[in-house]
């Protein structure tokens, strides 16, 4: 039997600093009420570079919480798979450095940068080398610090996007189970629907310490939210026609948690009652590729996900890229 690639550990990590609703309406026009209903966002975590938490520290904690639950040491891992798209530096890659700080002599280390995607983007990598045969255990992980490139004053995107980080640890396996099937696409001839532009140096008052970088994003999110719901829909189709699974026998959908309106849609066109959707968008906003494992993690820790159960996770971002992986949790 062909190894399959189980995940065995799950960890996050978000920063200390809660930026509440009503902290944003000191910043731009716009109320809680406003943002929770158009949202479903609460509050979210912001980083700061007079802490511990910079992309490669919040990316670390998650590791060594992944690795901890998995039971597995840095010698042991033969691949570091991070998904991101605000490293702390252009070049090494942020797993190059995460591959420092755990001391994982014997990994290879890179960098995926496909939007809110990226997650999934790393996952199926190690996905696909421990099938193959050419890695036993992966370390795949997906950080943000989205505050960095925040246009705070654009009231459209800030309230939207904060920090965080998730891991999980996938190792190969002969038993049954594990990732039954991985599915990516992107579009390349949408990549103004959600892009980075130069230029970007306000930081409001209340969130000094930002590491702000010079970039800022850009979001068409009308568009964007009807893409989303469509190839996400569509994408999930896929990973169900390999698995011949139905909608009745997912347990739990783990969805990015970009926005509660595009959360509930999907759930809507793939005939899945909410209370099979994990959401913790209230609690940390979008954090692009951390979105997925944080949750994840969350779900696992609170007992919801259950050996023998199957998890369909799914996301969007920009590329545009989405994807899909239905996972049978094997611990």
């Amino acid at each position: 039997m062909m190894p399959q690639a189980h995940i065995i550990g799950t960890g996050s990590a978000v920063p200390e600093r809660i930026l509440t609703n009503k902290d944003l309406e000191s910043i731009v026009d716009t109320s809680d009420e406003w943002i929770i209903r158009r949202t479903g966002i609460k509050e979210r975590r912001i980083s700061s570079k007079e802490k511990d938490e910079s992309t490669t520290d919040l990316a670390t904690k998650a590791s060594l919480k992944a690795m901890e639950m998995a039971g597995i040491s840095s010698e042991n891992l033969d691949m570091i798979v991070v998904g991101t798209v605000t490293s702390d530096r252009q070049f090494p890659s942020t797993a190059c450095m995460v591959q420092q700080d755990l001391k994982a002599e014997n990994a290879i280390a890179f960098d995926v940068s496909a939007g809110c995607t990226g997650f999934l983007y790393a996952l199926t990598i190690a996905n696909n080398a421990i099938r193959c045969g050419t890695c036993e255990n992966a370390l795949v992980i997906g950080v943000e610090r989205l505050s960095s490139v925040v246009n705070w004053r654009d009231r459209n995107t800030c309230v939207l996007l904060a920090d965080g980080a998730g891991a999980v640890v996938v190792t190969s396996k002969k038993d049954r189970g594990g990732i039954l099937s991985s599915r990516l696409k992107s579009d390349g001839t949408l990549w103004e629907l959600l892009y980075s532009s130069y230029g970007n140096s306000y930081i409001p008052e209340v969130l000094q310490g930002i590491d702000l970088k010079p970039l800022h994003l850009e979001m068409d999110g009308n568009r964007l939210f009807k893409k989303a719901i469509e190839y996400m829909s569509t994408i999930t189709q896929r990973v169900m026609q390999d698995t011949s699974l139905s909608s009745e026998e997912i347990q739990l959908v783990i969805p990015h948690q970009a926005n509660i309106r595009i959360i509930q849609g999907l759930a809507k066109s793939l005939k899945v009652p909410m209370e099979k959707v994990y959401t913790n968008i209230h609690k940390y906003g979008n954090t692009s590729s951390a979105t997925i494992p944080i949750a994840l993690d969350e779900a696992n820790r609170e007992g919801l996900v259950k050996k023998g159960e199957n998890v369909l996770l799914v996301s969007f971002g920009s590329g545009l890229t989405w994807g899909a992986s239905i996972l049978n949790w094997s611990f």
